[in-house]
């Protein structure tokens, strides 16, 4: 009845749409049911899964659309945005993760190159998963969010540096003569020469004349993908490296958000059989064996990796609620942390036992992680003081007495896109402003410019308390989140203020909430934007004329 590949194919979709129901009532990503779907196919249950061959060609389909799509939304512009805070968290919380991951999994009785795995591959988190729980959280745009996305991207780059080096190493026992070596070598510098000619001249000429046929873009992104993944493989390097190449070429191309958009449902469904071909590798005895093992790791990622990120952002200034949910992203190992133990376990450089070791610490920790990220504000809240100890004890101060007893037109909280615009505004009327915000590399700017700035958080009573209210003409919150808006509000009424509210409300019942009270003016940035470009639009001339 399982006799051919075609019908296990099908049964495994119909268990991974079963799987994935359960894992969308558990708020959990699909990563998770693709595990399991793998686990219960596999030897340890009903060991159906024959067609290896098959399985395995897929997932590395899916594999270089995943690496491809990783380069293809490679934005540095993101990381330079979120200043070097970025690049500070990310790089630290490798370093951090690895050196500290190896001596504890070394203590644990594993041997030096697997131990340098493990560590490794225990440094990387998902920026897939946490997209994906920020962008449902609508917390992308937030400080914590692209802060989080920025240093997710120095890790992308830093995982296929890692994949490079492993191939590199090549297989246990094998030799590589100086021939070889300079053959690969001289490749390599051939293929990126090649690679960047065609990017620069050929490729952007042809999908200017493809994009008139979606079909025919799409087939090319995906035979772009495999044809750079197939020849970086051929030159002795890893699949994995030309699929990401293939897609930096064309991230400056006006083609990227689409061609992305289009594949990124083919690469969901082709990464499935990565997950599939992962669980069914995973044999119960043999991970029960490693259990212990597991929950130690994952009890070091789940916490040490958050506390590292806090420490680092702590240092540079940024309160500890925006550093606590930051951290959260890397509370967990990520889809390339399997890649990376899959394609060691394939050069023969770990066993089996390791592959299985780290499959588990991925299940939990990006099980738990999930409702981490999911109730960060409420965990939060439970434990602000002892948070605390992340900060810099002189930023959470008040401000000084120049700033008490200066008198500002208008106290402006938040300095992201709408407070900048807000901030740009004012000043062209020469007004002036003390800006709030818990970005200090935002305030730096601000501060450079000979404005005056205030670091800190307006939700926290103790720093709302330092804020002269009393002192500004009107008080305007530009931060676009609810609960900021709602808290503003609360603490103004607190302190009986009698200047202008200004508040921000991205919604329709926000903006009904607001509007209760008859002293706050409600500042509605999608509506005001639309109406902008209904006014710019040509008079719409009447039909019966």
């Amino acid at each position: 009845m399982l006799d051919s590949s075609f019908t296990q194919v099908a049964l495994i979709l119909l268990i991974a749409i079963v799987m994935g129901l359960g894992a969308k009532l558990a708020r959990q990503p699909l990563i998770i049911a693709y595990l399991a779907v793998g686990i219960l196919l596999g030897p340890s249950f009903f060991n159906v899964v024959s067609f290896q061959e098959e399985i395995e060609l897929l997932a590395k389909l899916g594999i270089a659309i995943l690496l491809f799509l990783v380069g293809l939304k490679l934005d540095l512009g993101l990381i330079r945005s979120t200043g070097l805070v970025a690049l500070y968290t990310g790089v630290g919380q490798v370093v951090f993760t690895s050196v500290v991951g190896y001596f504890l999994i070394v203590a644990l009785g594993y041997e030096p190159l697997p131990a340098l795995y493990i560590a490794v591959a225990l440094t990387f988190s998902s920026t897939i998963i946490i997209v994906k729980l920020l962008s449902d959280k609508r917390e992308l745009d937030q400080l914590h969010g692209q802060i989080a996305v920025g240093f997710l991207i120095v890790q992308d780059i830093l995982v296929i540096v890692a994949m490079v080096v492993i191939v590199a190493i090549g297989s246990p026992g094998s030799t590589n003569s100086p021939i070889d070596l300079l053959f690969v070598l001289v490749g390599s510098v051939v293929f990126l020469v090649v690679v960047t000619l065609l990017a620069k001249f050929v490729v952007p000429r042809l999908l200017d004349w493809m994009a008139k046929s979606q079909e025919l873009t799409l087939l090319f992104g995906v035979g772009w993908a495999v044809a750079l993944a197939a020849a970086t493989n051929l030159l002795g390097l890893s699949m994995e490296v030309g699929a990401f190449v293939a897609g930096v070429t064309l991230a400056s191309t006006p083609y990227r958000e689409s061609l992305s958009g289009r594949m990124v449902s083919l690469r969901d469904i082709l990464l499935l059989f990565f997950f599939i071909q992962l669980g069914t590798s995973l044999e119960f005895a043999e991970a029960a064996s490693q259990l212990w093992p597991a929950i130690v790791l994952s009890l070091f990622v789940l916490i040490g990796n958050p506390i590292i990120v806090m420490i680092i952002m702590g240092v540079m200034g940024y309160r500890s609620k925006v550093s606590f949910k930051a951290g959260l992203a890397v509370a967990q190992i990520s889809e390339f942390s399997l890649i990376l133990i899959a394609l060691g376990y394939s050069l023969g450089q770990v066993e089996k036992s390791v592959l299985s070791l780290v499959t588990l610490v991925g299940i939990i920790t990006i099980t738990l992680s999930t409702y981490l990220i999911l109730y960060s504000e409420q965990i939060y809240n439970l434990i602000p003081k002892f948070l605390s100890i992340f900060e810099k004890k002189d930023l959470s101060s008040s401000i000084d007495e120049e700033a008490q007893a200066a008198r500002y037109d208008a106290i402006v909280i938040g300095a992201g896109r709408l407070g900048g615009a807000v901030v740009e505004g004012l000043l062209s009327r020469d007004a002036r402003l003390l800006i709030v915000d818990q970005n200090p590399t935002a305030l730096k700017e601000l501060r450079d410019r000979g404005l005056e700035t205030l670091y800190g958080d307006v939700t926290e009573p103790e720093f709302a308390s330092s804020l002269p209210l009393h002192e500004a003409d009107a008080v305007i919150c530009a931060v676009p989140e609810r609960t900021t808006n709602l808290v503003v509000l609360e603490m103004l009424e607190r302190y009986k203020y009698e200047g202008r509210i200004c508040l921000t409300a991205m919604d329709e019942p926000t903006a009904k909430l607001l509007q209760e009270d008859s002293e706050v003016t409600v500042i509605r940035p999608l509506n005001m934007a639309a109406s902008r470009i209904i006014e710019t639009l040509p008079t719409i001339r009447d039909r019966d004329k």
